[in-house]
Formats: structure tokens, C-alpha cells, sequence
């Protein structure tokens, strides 16, 4: 259950639908997920956030369907069930098959792992990885 009361769809202050009918137009699609709904309780928070995902997710150096999977890397390793799941569906949506999906959770499984083992045995950055600036 969400700590604010979600702002609907078509039921939103003038600044909020704004944002609201803006990803439906970037998305393509006739519906608020519930992520935006929670947010609209701030309209700042919400407008800030979603200028923030339209600049960050759109193309550039990685492709739309490698950023989508980075988000699911890193939603799974922070426990975020919410995005877990809207990301795999954007990333499936993008061309993202179970194979991938599955060697994707590998290596977050081994990254976290090592890291662990890196932090705990406190194990000195060699020189080399050390970039020249």
C-alpha cells in the first residue's frame, strides 16, 4: 500500500496532468503506471523525476534495451520489487529474451558476491586500475 494517496489519471491538478499526458505521448500508451501515480503527490518530485528519465534513458552511447537491463541490475541489487518488474517488462518489450534475463541476474549474482569478498578482505586496488588523469 502506498504511504500517499495516488493522484489519477484524469483526476490530476493541471501541473500533474501535464507530466502525465507527456508520458503517455513518450510511451505511447493510454495509462499511468502506478510509480507516477505516487509521485504526482509531489508535483515537483514528479516533473524533476521524469525530465530525469526522459534525458537518462533515452538513446546515446548504450542502446535503450542495455540501459533497461542496467536497471534491472541494479534494482535487483538494491531489493526494488517495483522496478524490478517494470524494467523486465520494458526491457522484454525492448527484445530482452529469458536467456539473457537469466545471464544478466549471473553475473549481478557474481558481481555482488565479489564485491563482498573485495570489501571484506579490504583488498588493495592495483596500480594499473588505477586510471591517469
Amino acid at each position: 500500500m502506498a504511504m500517499v494517496k495516488m493522484v489519477e489519471d484524469g483526476a490530476a491538478p493541471k501541473e500533474v496532468q501535464a507530466v502525465f499526458d507527456d508520458i503517455k505521448a513518450a510511451r505511447n500508451t493510454d495509462w499511468i503506471n502506478n510509480f507516477w501515480k505516487v509521485l504526482a503527490s509531489s508535483p515537483t518530485t514528479l516533473q524533476r523525476i521524469w525530465s530525469n528519465v526522459k534525458q537518462v534513458m533515452a538513446p546515446g552511447a548504450l542502446d535503450p534495451l542495455t540501459k533497461e537491463m542496467l536497471y534491472i541490475a541494479v534494482s535487483v541489487t538494491n531489493n526494488c520489487e517495483y522496478c524490478i518488474h517494470s524494467h523486465t517488462a520494458a526491457a522484454k518489450a525492448k527484445g530482452m529474451t529469458d536467456e539473457m534475463f537469466a545471464e544478466m541476474l549471473a553475473v549481478v549474482g557474481l558481481a555482488n558476491e565479489t564485491n563482498r569478498l573485495a570489501n571484506g578482505y579490504r583488498v588493495p586496488v592495483d596500480e594499473r586500475f588505477i586510471p591517469e588523469v
